[in-house]
């Protein structure tokens, strides 16, 4: 199945768009992530909630839907190169080193949070 993938481009993952797949899911059972799975480029940056890059060190990030419920999206380590996209919000984001992640809002990059310290983010409702 994977050679099929390979040679027609699609895949039969489902969840944040990675380069590489997040060690260790936190044991939350939280299922699949209702991120993207594909880059779509007639998608205009601007309307993407949230994408997440690692720059620097590998680091844990928790994505959580910042709502009643709080549904854990992502939890776990994500290693230097990996990209995460988001299509829905808000959402509330928390990295144990800040320092390592580009994190694009609606098209905008945050600024960098101190390398080494816990970083955290919120993205709301584009209205």
């Amino acid at each position: 199945m994977a050679l099929v993938n390979a040679i027609s481009g699609e895949s039969d993952q489902q969840g944040p768009v990675t380069s590489a797949s997040p060690s260790g899911d936190g044991g939350d059972g939280g299922g699949s992530p209702s991120a993207s799975a594909t880059a779509d480029p007639a998608t205009p940056a601007e309307s993407v909630p949230l994408v997440i890059r690692v720059t620097g060190q590998p680091t844990t990030v928790v994505v959580r839907v910042a709502d009643a419920q709080g549904k854990v999206l992502t939890n776990g380590q994500l290693d230097t190169g990996d990209t995460l996209q988001y299509d829905e919000a808000p959402l509330q984001v928390v990295a144990t080193n800040g320092g390592s992640l580009q994190v694009t809002i609606y098209g905008e990059l945050q600024a960098r949070k101190p390398n080494g310290q816990r970083g955290q983010w919120f993205v709301g409702d584009q209205s």
